[in-house]
């Protein structure tokens, strides 16, 4: 039986050095979950969405990846998706160095 894939976006997280991610890049790991949290009050873009290890800001879910998933918490949806790590590379530049996937929860 057919089952469609649950990841529906992948990305580096988008502002990475310019936060606090290099304090927690050890403690990320593949699968590690995240939290988005909208930004709407964001001056440079309504859309964004915050993406956080725990209480550590790591950057932003990136412009072109986050209209459908700031629609869908606007309007109370926000547990529809998950965040989680797909890859980390501490020697890669510090805006590749997290690589996010978001997922679709499976409620069935």
């Amino acid at each position: 039986m057919y089952e469609p894939s649950k990841l529906l976006k992948s990305f580096y997280v988008a502002g990475f050095q310019y936060y606090d991610g290099a304090l927690v890049l050890d403690k990320l790991k593949p699968g590690t979950k995240l939290k988005m949290v909208p930004a709407p009050d964001n001056p440079y873009d309504p859309n964004a969405i915050e993406l956080r290890y725990k209480k550590t800001k790591l950057g932003f879910v990136p412009r072109v990846d986050n209209g459908l998933l700031s629609v869908l918490a606007f309007y109370g949806h926000k547990g529809v998706f998950e965040a989680r790590v797909l890859q980390v590379d501490p020697e890669a530049a510090p805006q590749e160095q997290v690589r996010v996937g978001v997922y679709v929860v499976d409620n069935r």
